[in-house]
């Protein structure tokens, strides 16, 4: 999610071709979700557990849809935060009340994790907060606190969280937004907190952000979303990727131009129908991102792509 700190036709026959045309559109069509429901979100993560689909995503208590086994019909379930924890203030003291952005969701040891981020737009005041639940679908959550924080003394800011584990089981966070770009951080895999120092992965004078890493044969690929979401369908949003053989970098794009020097290969720009692609998330083999539906009054909404993969090791869709 995008902060500087970050929803016509009526002749039947003209809107099939409407849509048909829109179809085309998207990239990979075939390997494009058709989604239905209530799919509005921004800055999603997504999970299967068991039999049912997740995503979580900004807003008032942190939101949460559902999906049964094949991911495409959506509905609202209840937001993980009822209330807003006391120690948000202490470190964002003009957060909006209860207003909750970017969450991370994965397994890990085998307890679910939610990371996410409190912040006030404009500003680098900024925490990460960590929830924890033996399972998603239980809907019981621990509050575990604060995990790390920014001020204006830095030059960093503490949005966006991503958990990744490497190869060898590790897990790191991955974080930041604007300032001086992304940022990695090993994770005491007790706490699931810090330990050790921040190292930079990524940066981009005109602005980066939401890192999502995963591993595959070899190759750690970092996305990220770069240019100007939340403007409706004037957002310039678009994802671009990375990859490096260390979980910590450099990680370069396709050209080889490394992603701390302002590279990045875009994997998705958007079409005719969805500006400003971003807030990406992968997971089970899946990309999830928001866009905005010009269809729609620009309303950002919720797509899922199969991720797949080219004979050289790039991701596409």
């Amino acid at each position: 999610m995008q902060r500087l700190s970050r929803r016509l036709l009526t002749a039947p026959g003209i809107l099939a071709t409407a849509l048909g045309l829109l179809s085309a559109a998207l990239p990979a069509a075939a390997a494009f979700w058709e989604l239905r429901g209530d799919i509005g979100v921004h800055d999603p993560s997504i999970l299967k557990e068991g039999s049912a689909w997740y995503t979580f995503s900004t807003g008032q208590g942190l939101q949460v849809l559902k999906s049964d086994s094949t991911g495409r019909q959506w509905s609202r379930v209840p937001q993980i935060f009822l209330s807003p924890p006391s120690w948000w203030k202490t470190y964002v003291p003009g957060q909006k009340t209860n207003d909750v952005w970017a969450p991370d969701v994965h397994v890990f040891n085998g307890k679910t994790w939610l990371y996410y981020s409190i912040s006030t737009f404009g500003s680098n005041t900024s925490a990460i907060g960590l929830a924890s639940a033996t399972n998603i679908g239980a809907g019981r959550w621990t509050d575990n606190g604060l995990v790390l924080r920014s001020t204006s003394a830095n030059d960093y800011n503490a949005i966006d969280p991503h958990l990744v584990v490497d190869a060898a089981g590790a897990p790191w966070l991955a974080f930041g937004s604007f300032w001086s770009g992304l940022k990695i951080v090993r994770i005491n895999p007790g706490t699931m907190k810090p330990t050790g120092s921040m190292i930079s992965i990524a940066r981009r004078s005109a602005g980066i952000e939401a890192p999502a890493i995963t591993y595959r044969n070899g190759y750690y690929y970092l996305f990220a979303s770069i240019d100007r979401c939340c403007q409706g369908v004037n957002s310039t949003y678009k994802v671009i990727h990375g990859r490096s053989t260390s979980v910590t970098g450099p990680y370069v794009d396709k050209s080889g131009k490394r992603l701390l020097d302002g590279g990045g290969t875009v994997l998705d720009a958007g079409n005719v129908r969805w500006k400003g692609p971003g807030g990406q998330d992968v997971s089970n083999g899946v990309i999830a991102r928001h866009a905005y539906d010009a269809t729609d009054n620009g309303n950002p909404k919720l797509l899922i792509n199969d991720l797949n993969w080219t004979s050289d090791g790039w991701p596409s869709y």
